[in-house]
């Protein structure tokens, strides 16, 4: 079996990865099943596209995949297969999901876009929504640009905390 690859690998390198076997671990974004199969979206923090896997009830823990709640953390090992049809470019037939931990129902964090104001009653979850993610990975890109380029100029940085 592979390494773990990121979303962000699969997005950046979809040519290398379609039709072999990959495996991702992240958060369920949203989950929506039938009798005989499902939809899960998958993100590990990594991009911020979502990756969609997509299950049926051959798998061995269907029923209880199906009814996982949002942000449910989940390992995924299946092919990665082209979707020229959907919005997606590739999604994930699975052969095995692994559920590493559950969230609890009451998540806080659902589908739904959330204001500023509700997202500060949850800081700790902060950056799981989509636009702190975002904008933590910008901070993180400038604050890599700005630790090179001192770097570069046999300078240092230093950071005051508060």
């Amino acid at each position: 079996m592979k390494d773990t690859s990121l979303v962000k690998s699969l997005y950046r390198n979809t040519e290398e990865f379609l039709n072999t076997e990959v495996t991702i671990s992240g958060w369920i974004r949203t989950l929506r099943a039938s009798n005989a199969f499902g939809f899960i979206e998958v993100n590990d923090g990594s991009f911020f596209k979502n990756i969609q896997v997509v299950f049926d009830n051959n798998l061995e823990n269907f029923k209880e995949v199906s009814k996982l709640p949002i942000s449910s953390s989940i390992k995924v090992i299946g092919t990665l297969v082209p979707t020229p049809e959907a919005k997606q470019p590739f999604e994930i037939q699975a052969k095995e999901v692994v559920i590493e931990g559950m969230s609890d129902s009451d998540y806080p964090l659902q589908k739904k876009r959330h204001t500023f104001e509700y997202l500060r009653t949850i800081a700790h979850l902060r950056p799981r929504s989509n636009a702190f993610s975002a904008v933590f990975r910008v901070r993180s890109v400038a604050a890599y640009a700005i630790i090179s380029s001192s770097k570069i100029k046999d300078s240092y940085t230093l950071t005051l905390q508060s």
